[in-house]
């Protein structure tokens, strides 16, 4: 046999193994497609009712999971089973107090760190003792597409800061938002710097006496009761010593960040771990649960998902959703 004769067989023979080994892939990637979607199906429409609207509602939370559940449900189909799984809406705001907490010299310190955990998840509670030490850290620059956030640790670090977390939500289109536009409103040092002075919006902050207040209300509602620091976002979990009712689930199994107060000021900054096999993530119904076990008589939900971090003496102590580490926001919530 010639040498071109075995070059041409040679090359026959390539592509023949190319041929099937395409045919393969492509055999192994539709059975797989296919094997996907139908489990997909059985999660969001399987027999058990709670279960499924587990899944939607985890998944919903999620920047590409919205996409997975559409494949399945209309708008109008997913918002009506979110409405039944979710914390209810609650018209209370946190009664207007004049009074600065009475706080020990010798707790004026004090920095509590207590390891969290349940059924679906685990995290980090960190026990601020003195709520005069809270301040909101935010993107001077916020506002213009071409000005970025920055990371937690970025805020603790300018503001000589010992301790943060994430705060308000920001726009975040197709989950590529660099967190230079935030949510509806954003207070600091009693000063309107986002949104607009009429706009309705879930709050959370602080007024001048280093109280915590939650609750639906405008900028101007706001500004009136002296409130010095807030941010956008929600949904309310607690207020005025009031849990909120819970429906169905009381949300997914997702990263969640939230934010509380004692009724002797100290301040709870709780993050939950998520998205992998070790915590799948906690519901709204875990935070209540977890605020009312340390004293909470207010509380709100903060930005999540991969979104979610606590930063601890120039550290991150939590573990970050994202496989490309915490993300750049708008403002963060810092103990100095």
């Amino acid at each position: 046999m010639t040498k071109k004769r075995k070059k041409r067989r040679l090359k026959a023979g390539i592509r023949r193994f190319s041929r099937k080994t395409l045919i393969m892939i492509i055999t192994t990637a539709i059975i797989g497609g296919i094997t996907g979607y139908l489990a997909l199906m059985i999660l969001f429409k399987g027999p058990s009712p709670s279960f499924s609207n587990l899944f939607i509602a985890t998944f919903y939370e999620t920047r590409r999971g919205k996409a997975i559940v559409r494949m399945f449900f209309s708008e109008e189909e997913i918002q009506a089973i979110l409405s039944k799984n979710q914390p209810t809406y609650t018209t209370e705001i946190t009664w207007s107090n004049e009074e600065y907490f009475t706080i020990p010299a010798n707790e004026k310190d004090k920095i509590e760190i207590i390891d969290v955990s349940g059924a679906t998840f685990n995290g980090k509670l960190m026990i601020v003792r003195d709520p005069s030490r809270m301040a909101l850290g935010v993107n001077t620059l916020m506002g213009s597409e071409s000005a970025s956030g920055f990371l937690v640790q970025d805020y603790v670090i300018s503001e000589g800061a010992v301790a943060g977390i994430n705060a308000g939500g920001f726009d975040d289109p197709n989950g590529l938002g660099d967190g230079s536009i935030p949510w509806g409103v954003v207070i600091k040092d009693g000063e309107l710097v986002a949104g607009t002075i009429d706009q309705w919006v879930s709050l959370i902050g602080f007024n001048d006496h280093h109280h915590l207040i939650v609750g639906n209300m405008t900028a101007k509602d706001a500004l009136e009761w002296n409130v010095r620091d807030a941010v956008t976002f929600g949904p309310v979990l607690i207020v005025n010593g009031e849990p909120v009712a819970i429906t169905g689930t009381g949300g997914g199994l997702n990263p969640r960040t939230v934010i509380g107060q004692r009724g002797d000021g100290a301040v709870l900054l709780l993050v939950i771990n998520g998205r992998t096999t070790s915590s799948l993530g906690a519901s709204y119904e875990d935070c209540i649960r977890i605020m009312l076990q340390y004293g909470a008589i207010n509380a709100a939900n903060l930005d999540g998902g991969s979104s979610s971090v606590m930063v601890y003496n120039g550290e991150i102590i939590n573990n970050i959703v994202s496989m490309r580490g915490d993300r750049t926001v708008p403002t963060a919530w810092i103990v100095k």
